[in-house]
Order: structure tokens, then sequence, then C-alpha cells
């Protein structure tokens, strides 16, 4: 299996055809999309990055980072990880890992010290995974901090 990341606007079509899939995914799993507001600009260097993993040339993967400033183990240096996700038919590749793990250097690289994000309660591969890769729960934070099904996690990327 040969993945290769590249590193799109967000508005690129194959992004798109991606966060179309994504909020699908939502709606199956809660009843409705991600209302969280997001516009192209968040994604660009140097405040943020949005990253499409091709598997035979085909979209199949996505991962992004935008800057945060949300306060998380002790800095305000933060990035927040944004659009995780992996098709139906590849996963179990461990594409999400390898995504995860390129967004996470390419924030560090931009000079982050921390990673934050959101996910829902619902999504458990997406809480295992970032578990099982070092983060911990924080305070709830951004668009979703009151909706009881949030959890927001935080991992430090400066060691």
């Amino acid at each position: 299996m040969s993945v290769e990341i590249r590193r799109v606007a967000y508005d690129h079509p194959d992004a798109q055809k991606l966060v179309d899939r994504v909020q699908e995914f939502y709606v199956e799993r809660y009843g409705e999309p991600d209302y969280d507001p997001t516009v192209p600009e968040m994604f660009e260097l140097p405040v943020g990055a949005y990253f499409l993993g091709y598997l035979d040339d085909v979209p199949v993967a996505s991962g992004a980072w935008r800057r945060s400033g949300e306060p998380a183990l002790g800095t305000v240096v933060t990035a927040e990880i944004k659009r995780m996700y992996v098709v139906p038919e590849a996963q179990g590749q461990g594409l999400a890992k390898r995504m995860l793990a390129h967004v996470e250097a390419s924030a560090l690289s931009a000079g982050f010290e921390a990673m934050v994000l959101t996910t829902g309660g619902l999504q458990h591969e997406a809480i295992g995974l970032y578990a099982a890769k070092g983060y911990v729960d924080v305070e709830p934070f951004g668009f979703y901090k009151d909706d009881d099904l949030v959890v927001c996690m935080a991992k430090r990327l400066d060691g």
C-alpha cells in the first residue's frame, strides 16, 4: 500500500469530496451535519494546513490543523486538529494514524507547542486513536463546548 499525503487547499475539489463524505457520516452518527463555521483561509499557511491522503491517486483520508490559541497543557501556542477522516473502504489500514502523525509534525514545524481537538462522544474510534497517541481530556472549548456529547482533548508536541 502506497499512500501519498499532499497539502491542498480546503476548497480543492478532492478535499470537498471528503468534506461531503464526513458530513454524511455526521448525519448518520448524530442526525445532523457539523455546523462549526469553517472557511478555507483557516487552513492556509502559516495559520493552518489541510492534507489529503491518496491511495493509488484516489483521495481516501483527510486531516488538518488551524491556529487555535485555546489554552491547554500549559500553553496557548496551540493548533486545533480538524477534518480527520478516512473513507470506510480504506479504514483499518493505519491511514488515520499516519495522517495524525503528519498533521502533528506539520503543526510542530510551524511552531505550535500543543494540539487541541474536539470530537463527538459517539466517535469511539476517534477517541480511542487520540488516547492511544497521547491525547488527554481537557475542558470543553469551541463551537460545541456546551454540547453534552463533546469530547475535547489535547497533547503537547514538544515532549
